[in-house]
């Protein structure tokens, strides 16, 4: 059940595309465990491998999700919506929606973060908060499973052939800076 959050991701911040769909496949590893812990133990003791991987789960969604989110949201986007042409300006309606996923998606985790720490710290959950945590958790993982389907499978590829080599680029290194990593620029 172990997910580290520090794995080797498959791309660099030279392939920001790339990165940006491995960092789907983490929210889906994350987030699977955050359901099935929430599902299994039902507000109960956690063992202390369920304890780890539900830690870290709640710890990726509050630390590192949100990066994923900015990367999208001030890089990826605003790119695409500049780049034109039909292709894009069809996508636009769907970049909508997906930002309007991050936001329910971010209340979301909120409460599943607040009930989650409460649930580490005092060892189990009353049995409304327990359920109303598996609730939240499969919400998210419903929300998750279209937002992300739709950018792996359209977004991405479309910024792929409409973005430039350059801003490519400049989005790789502003995912770097974000996580605080010097990335020299690629020619």
């Amino acid at each position: 059940m172990a997910v580290q959050i520090g794995q080797k991701p498959e791309h660099g911040f030279s392939e920001p595309l790339g990165l940006l769909t491995d960092c789907h496949r983490r929210i889906e590893r994350f987030l699977s465990v955050l359901v099935r812990v929430a599902d299994e133990v039902r507000g109960g003791e956690l063992s202390i491998e369920q304890k780890q991987a539900f830690t870290s789960a709640l710890q990726y969604f509050r630390d590192a999700a949100p990066k994923h989110t900015a990367d999208e949201e001030r890089s990826l986007f605003p790119r695409l919506r500049a780049a034109g042409g039909s292709e894009v300006e069809e996508a636009m309606a769907h970049v909508d929606r997906l930002e309007a996923d991050h936001l329910r998606a971010d209340r979301l985790h909120r409460e599943v973060d607040d009930l989650g720490c409460a649930w580490l710290r005092n060892g189990c959950l009353p049995k409304q908060s327990a359920e109303r945590l598996c609730g939240l958790t499969r919400k998210l993982q419903e929300i998750y499973e279209a937002h992300i389907e739709l950018e792996d499978t359209w977004v991405f590829p479309l910024a792929a052939r409409a973005l430039s080599h350059a801003d490519q680029q400049a989005i790789g290194r502003e995912m770097a800076a974000r996580r605080d990593v010097f990335v020299r620029p690629v020619r």
